[in-house]
């Protein structure tokens, strides 16, 4: 993969983040949003695709992105494909403080060292061409007012920027309400995003949305006159990733 197109992960973080206060929106929604940027990335490279709700390795090359390529490596020790949600909700120590400094090495933001409440240490990040970031909302603005289906990435970028709660960041009050909503309708336009934004919401909302079993399936398998149990209720399993990435510092 090229380094002359910015990644979905990075164009996220862009969007969140403030260029008055150098803090991110939506922090903690926001590193999930990161880890399925991710998948959609590594799916429009040709990496990995969508398997029903699972994610499936289809080619283990490297894509020449290191942060792209230990999600890729992670996704192909599991020898099997691995639900989205799982994925997603698997915690990550430093994803965005990982995406942040790189976004510094290569000059499109600048770590200002601070304090909160006198004491303790902060650092926060300053857009240093907000150009950048202009540019990946207007693809937004373009679709949402046109009307038009965008492309896969544009699409996606959408679909994710809504499901970690950046359309009030994006478009703020009443007046940003029909954005908000249009924002919200794109999703439908990339299967890919679509799959990875509903398991970031079902992540913070903490379902995992197990697919649900043909109830007549059910009872032919239990036997005649047999009784089907209740679901159980449905949570998030947390599956560790080994990662030795740095604490996260901004927020």
């Amino acid at each position: 993969m090229g380094r002359s197109r910015r990644t979905l992960p990075e164009e996220l973080l862009l969007l969140a983040l403030d260029p008055t206060t150098g803090t991110t929106a939506q922090p903690q929604s926001l590193d999930l949003g990161l880890a399925g940027a991710q998948l959609v990335e590594l799916a429009l490279a040709g990496r990995i695709a969508p398997d029903g709700d699972r994610i499936a390795v289809v080619s283990p090359r490297p894509t020449g992105d290191p942060t792209l390529d230990c999600a890729l490596e992670l996704l192909r020790r599991r020898g099997a494909p691995v639900r989205a949600v799982h994925w997603i909700g698997g915690p990550r120590l430093g994803l965005r403080q990982t995406y942040l400094s790189h976004l510094e090495r290569c000059g499109m933001v600048h770590a200002v060292a601070g304090q909160m409440c006198g004491v303790l240490p902060t650092t926060r990040y300053q857009a240093t061409d907000t150009a950048i970031s202009r540019e990946i909302k207007a693809r937004l603005d373009s679709a949402i007012r046109t009307g038009v289906p965008p492309d896969p990435r544009t699409a996606a970028l959408a679909a994710l920027a809504h499901a970690v709660g950046l359309g009030k960041h994006l478009y703020p009050g009443n007046e940003g309400r029909s954005s908000r909503s249009r924002l919200r309708d794109l999703i439908r336009h990339d299967p890919m995003g679509g799959l990875v934004a509903h398991a970031v919401m079902d992540v913070q909302n903490g379902a995992a949305a197990q697919p649900r079993r043909n109830p007549a399936q059910a009872g032919r398998q239990a036997g005649p006159g047999a009784r089907t149990a209740p679901e159980p209720a449905r949570g998030v399993p947390v599956q560790p990733h080994r990662s030795a990435m740095a604490r996260v510092v901004a927020h």
